[in-house]
């Protein structure tokens, strides 16, 4: 029966990887014009998947998040998990700028500076103050209700959880009630899934058709840089995080997992969207439960390793446009903005544009209606193998977490159940 379930999975995967690869030839030949749509007709097949998981996203996140305080019996257990797992994202943030840093100054993506600027129009945008309220709190409840909304959500939900574990913990009711949700709604997303290879085709044939005739030579040198290095991190990264947090058998364990979330979230561009398969691949491994419903979403928001990668791509590459390199004099701010911009990045596809208006505004506040239009171009870009590094990693992450509150021999414990 095992057997037989390992293939069905591999089966739906190869299913899905497909329908993107005929997604990207539909796309290549049937690109976007003046005059054509072109194959950015199919993108309501992919809308359509992505708006259901967004919908199913809000109840999971809180639910999930929620139960899992409320169940804990050890609220040190749950400080413990939410310390460990803020230290790794940092942490893991700030290697990954630092990697991409030292490569932009060996391999800067534009080495001659743009004549000709198109000047485009920024609109009207929120101050700083009020992007740091918004990051963590909204006006009213409603607001909570939006996959616009996630550290709020997150937020409310921790919150509501201390406030349920005090009254009456894993035996109330209300705890009971949140349990009971959150298994329903990873029924639901079940049921959503199969229709995944359709809304995969859509998502690659509007991705190509849209973004394939604007890759210039200067956005070619920035690819070549950045799609490699995602990969390269995958296999090198990953497996030394796995096996730091599970010890013997972690790399391998690791690897049996991850290609589900990986697919997901590089066909999606949305850590949000990914948090169901994560978790449902966290409890096939073994991670504790309360660990899983702790890092997953909150790492779909403030886990971003391959934002930090963009973050710094996008800075060399508006200082090349000005004529200007990076220097190891700018290696600090840029990291600490990398890092910290990547908590406002949210889970949904292109992250909302905070990121570039971040680093707009401290980097490039005097030319900031030309960089920003270029800014937003190399995230759309980048967006598919940045969003895989940020969501299937929050899965790893999960390996590094358990491991120092579970113990070290946590996974071996699990292999045996």
């Amino acid at each position: 029966m095992e057997k037989k379930t390992i293939a069905k999975n591999y089966l739906f995967l190869a299913v899905m990887l497909g329908a993107m690869v005929l997604g990207a030839i539909a796309g290549w030949i049937w690109p976007a014009t003046e005059t054509s749509a072109g194959a950015t007709v199919l993108k309501p097949l992919g809308t359509v998947f992505i708006n259901m998981m967004f919908c199913i996203v809000v109840p999971m996140v809180f639910a999930s998040i929620s139960s899992a305080v409320a169940g804990m019996e050890s609220r040190r257990r749950a400080g413990r998990i939410m310390g460990v797992t803020v230290g790794t994202f940092v942490v893991t943030g700030a290697v990954a700028a630092v990697i991409m840093y030292l490569l932009m100054m060996v391999y800067p993506p534009v080495l001659t500076a743009w004549t000709e600027l198109p000047a485009e129009e920024l609109g009207e945008y929120a101050s700083l103050a009020d992007m740091v309220v918004n990051f963590f709190t909204a006006s009213d409840f409603v607001g909570l209700l939006s996959r616009r909304a996630m550290l709020p959500l997150i937020v409310f939900s921790l919150l509501f959880g201390f406030s349920v574990n005090l009254s009456g913990g894993k035996d109330s009711l209300v705890a009971k009630f949140l349990e009971d949700l959150t298994a329903v709604m990873l029924k639901f997303v079940k049921i959503v899934t199969y229709y995944a290879p359709v809304a995969f085709f859509g998502f690659f044939a509007d991705l190509v058709a849209t973004y394939g005739s604007q890759i210039t030579e200067s956005y070619a040198r920035a690819m070549v840089v950045y799609y490699p290095l995602c990969f390269v991190y995958i296999f090198t990264a990953w497996p030394l995080f796995a096996w730091f947090g599970g010890g013997k058998g972690g790399v391998r364990t690791m690897f049996r997992h991850i290609t589900k979330p990986a697919v997901v979230s590089l066909g999606t561009c949305s850590s949000v969207a990914t948090i169901p398969t994560n978790m449902e691949e966290a409890s096939s491994t073994g991670i504790s439960k309360d660990v899983a419903d702790m890092v997953l979403p909150l790492g779909a928001t403030m886990h971003m390793d391959g934002s930090c990668f963009s973050c710094v791509l996008k800075i060399a590459f508006v200082l090349g446009v000005f004529g200007q390199r990076l220097t190891l004099g700018m290696l600090v701010p840029v990291i600490l903005v990398a890092v910290l911009s990547s908590v406002g990045m949210s889970g949904v596809p292109g992250g909302g544009y905070i990121g570039e208006y971040i680093i707009c505004s401290i980097f490039f506040p005097t030319q900031m209606e030309v960089a920003f239009p270029i800014l937003v171009v190399i995230g759309n870009l980048v967006d598919p193998p940045a969003t895989m590094i940020n969501a299937a990693g929050d899965y790893v992450v999960c390996y590094i977490v358990s491991r120092f509150v579970d113990g070290k021999d946590w996974l071996q414990k699990a292999l045996k159940k």
